[in-house]
């Protein structure tokens, strides 16, 4: 079956090593999949989920049952006070540009200690000039660098006591930088340490990648809010938008009058017909997670077997469901893109091309022949056509189709 895919004997030799090789990891990855399910069942059970949550309202959105009992649930699940699921936060980076313009004012500092956020987030903060950023409005930032893929602690501790900071933001995931992702008994220990000098800095941790990977979320180590969007983990590829804020009630109402407007804050927001996704996307999400990390550790093995550097490792430890692959050139970032986008089922025989993306300063490569277009949880991958030409891969719906799809784009780039 697989020949008739052209995937050569090589490739189908190595693959069949590398299952058996990856059954133990695979193993605790289940066990991760088995703690979140009981989570998620038990939110529902907890917070009585009826047909009537399924119902869509319109207009101001007034009184609306289905969206007040998913955003207990969400609560109850990532162990917050309070929560914020919309459909209108349109990104990852549109519901962290909300927590920031809810949080900080004029003349605050924020103060990143997992060196610089993601690239979407220059122009937010105004590391890029934009006249709508944080800096335009008289926000102050500043970044301390990790260490060894550790937080500083004694810079963080010189730092915190030495300057008033409003908000500390931590980014889980590593984004397009060479650093490790960051696990949650590191941000336990740091946030810990903060709180201890100065216990009203606001601590805002950008989940995205991260949810139902581990056993834990940053809110249930000492975080005050985290954000992410439905493309990724929790929307399990079947919430079409959106996105959740969680965290302190106090800093969750702040968020909310800047995603509605002050006086109105969480009471408004018509859900137009998408709160089934919502439901069903979070009861699937801890097996999509667990079939993610399946298929990255799987892909982790089969690159490094072919001679490319990946990071992490097959056998180790994850934080999110991202997958670094360093191709070493223009050509092989491409090839493996190309077989990527092949072995999907939708739109699988289009090319992608390299082009210029909103938010992203290099040229970036993007394969992803996904249900919902930019939805990370899907298996997808993406690089800036920079050297040394990294592919930053990521999601699954299920291992089988997750395996078959990299067992294709290495065939590609290979043969």
């Amino acid at each position: 079956m697989y020949q008739s895919f052209g995937i050569s004997e090589d490739v189908i030799d190595l693959f069949n090593r590398c299952e058996k090789d990856c059954k133990d990891k695979f193993s605790e990855i289940d066990e991760a999949c088995n703690y979140n399910s009981l989570k998620v069942l038990t939110a529902f059970h907890k917070n009585k989920v009826s047909e009537a949550c399924f119902n869509s309202t319109t207009g101001y959105g007034y009184n609306d049952l289905g969206r007040e009992t998913i955003e207990n649930i969400f609560k109850d699940i990532l162990g917050a006070d309070d929560c914020l699921v919309r459909n209108q936060f349109i990104s990852g980076s549109h519901a962290l540009n909300v927590c920031f313009q809810a949080l900080l004012r004029p003349g605050d500092l924020l103060l990143s200690i997992s060196g610089k956020p993601y690239d979407t987030m220059d122009e937010v903060i105004g590391i890029k000039d934009n006249p709508s950023s944080l800096k335009s409005y008289g926000v102050k930032y500043d970044q301390i660098e990790l260490v060894n893929d550790d937080f500083d602690y004694d810079k963080i501790e010189e730092y915190i006591k030495n300057n008033k900071v409003k908000v500390v933001e931590i980014q889980r995931s590593r984004g397009y930088s060479t650093r490790k992702s960051i696990d949650l008994t590191k941000i336990g220990m740091v946030i810990k340490l903060i709180k201890s000098i100065d216990k009203d800095v606001i601590i805002m941790v950008d989940n995205c990648y991260g949810a139902f990977v581990e056993d834990r979320e940053p809110t249930e180590v000492g975080a005050d809010v985290i954000a992410s969007s439905f493309m990724k983990n929790l929307g399990s590829g079947i919430a079409t938008s959106g996105g959740y804020i969680v965290g302190k009630k106090k800093y969750i109402n702040l968020i909310a009058e800047r995603l509605t407007a002050p006086g109105v804050g969480k009471d408004m927001g018509a859900n137009f017909n998408v709160l089934t996704t919502y439901y069903k996307g979070l009861y699937f999400a801890p097996s999509v997670v667990a079939a993610a990390l399946k298929t990255m550790t799987f892909a982790a093995y089969m690159l490094e077997k072919l001679n490319y550097k990946v990071t992490p490792k097959y056998n180790e430890e994850r934080t999110d469901i991202i997958q670094v692959v360093e191709l070493g050139s223009e050509e092989a970032l491409k090839k493996f893109c190309e077989g990527l986008q092949l072995g999907g089922a939708i739109e699988s025989k289009l090319k992608p091309v390299p082009c210029e993306m909103p938010g992203y300063p290099h040229a970036e490569m993007m394969a992803g022949s996904t249900f919902i277009p930019s939805a990370t949880i899907e298996l997808s991958c993406d690089g800036p056509i920079i050297p040394p030409y990294r592919v930053y891969m990521q999601g699954s719906l299920t291992y089988d189709y997750g395996k078959l799809g990299i067992l294709i784009a290495l065939n590609n780039m290979e043969g």
